[in-house]
């Protein structure tokens, strides 16, 4: 058995790695990018890759190559039931109500006709969301009806920017006081105001639909709960000063008494119905009942380093030490086995 790993820094493929050569797991690196990748996959029975939602070229074919992947009888990392609502909050919201899940109420519209009579019937404040982007990117309060219908309005025009550089400089600068960036960081930051990177040359504008989640009020922060191979850890996020959005703070706490248990085990639950190898989900309590927010497959490693321990799939705490990573590696070779007895 060998796995293939498409290798890129600050990705799990780093811990992959590790983990792989630690074990004595066969693999070898390849890259996604070349086109004679299906050929670099002959002689193996898996293909591991950590697509990052905003790397233009990752976005452009990810999930058409490891979905094709999957067809030819491969093992995949991310699945198609895995990847295929990954940065796609519109696709998450359908998905999770199919599901079942307690999905924050979420609402989307493709008529600005259907929007604005929304509009003129539910109350305020709600939340605004593109549906791509990540750490609360691409997400506002809106306050008042006003606020929304400006919104709306703008969604089936000119549309929105899938990246702000206006918006990322001033989280560089938070961050700064937080001691987590650089002053060369914020210079890097003022440059971006007047020279494109790479993701806003090649993203379109977001628009011809509009996105809106209830607010839920009353939380200091959220709960990012992941769940792998019948596992889950946890960690608590703070909203930011004067704001609303925990996503991307980068304050967290890793209380475990702080971690409700009925957010795990939907977690679990929700990981067990939709067929997901790795599920990564962001919680707030509506008046002390847990609900999702969104789900994703990917995240950073770093911030979960300092996790105390993680919960099995009885609820059970193991204290201590885990690689999350390395779950994923010990799953894939457990479908790889599987696929190859049923052979």
């Amino acid at each position: 058995m060998k796995i293939a790993i498409h290798s890129r820094d600050e990705s799990y493929s780093v811990e992959w790695i590790e983990y792989c050569n630690k074990h004595a797991i066969d693999y070898k690196i390849v890259n996604c990018y070349n086109n004679d990748i299906i050929a670099q996959l002959h002689d193996c029975d898996a293909l591991m890759w950590h697509f990052h939602h905003a790397l233009p070229a990752d976005i452009l074919f990810a999930k058409q190559l490891l979905y094709s992947v999957q067809l030819m009888g491969k093992v995949v990392f991310p699945d198609f039931d895995t990847m295929w609502h990954f940065d796609d909050k519109v696709g998450q919201k359908y998905l999770l109500e199919a599901a079942g899940a307690p999905l924050v109420n979420s609402y989307v519209f493709y008529s600005k006709i259907d929007a604005l009579k929304w509009i003129n019937e539910v109350e305020f404040p709600k939340v605004f969301k593109l549906r791509v982007g990540a750490s609360s990117q691409n997400v506002r309060l809106a306050k008042t009806r006003e606020e929304a219908k400006q919104l709306v309005k703008r969604a089936f025009s000119s549309g929105f920017k899938q990246y702000n550089p206006w918006i990322t400089l001033k989280e560089t600068i938070r961050k700064h006081g937080l001691g987590e960036t650089t002053i060369w960081d914020i210079t890097k930051g003022i440059v971006r105001l007047f020279y494109r990177n790479e993701y806003e040359k090649f993203s379109n504008r977001e628009k011809g639909y509009v996105y809106f989640q209830d607010f839920v009020s009353g939380n200091d922060a959220d709960t990012r709960i992941i769940a792998v191979d019948n596992k889950v850890f946890a960690i608590k996020r703070l909203v930011r000063k004067n704001d609303f959005r925990a996503s991307g703070s980068h304050m967290p706490v890793y209380t475990k008494e702080l971690i409700d248990t009925a957010a795990l085990k939907i977690a679990l639950d929700v990981t067990g119905k939709l067929k997901l190898q790795c599920g990564v989900y962001d919680f707030v309590h509506d008046n002390g009942i847990p609900k999702i927010v969104e789900v994703s497959y990917g995240t950073s490693t770093f911030p979960y380093k300092l996790c105390p321990g993680y919960w099995d799939s009885e609820l059970n705490f193991h204290e201590g030490e885990f690689d999350f990573c390395g779950w994923i590696i010990d799953a894939i070779v457990n479908q790889v086995n599987i696929l190859q007895s049923n052979k």
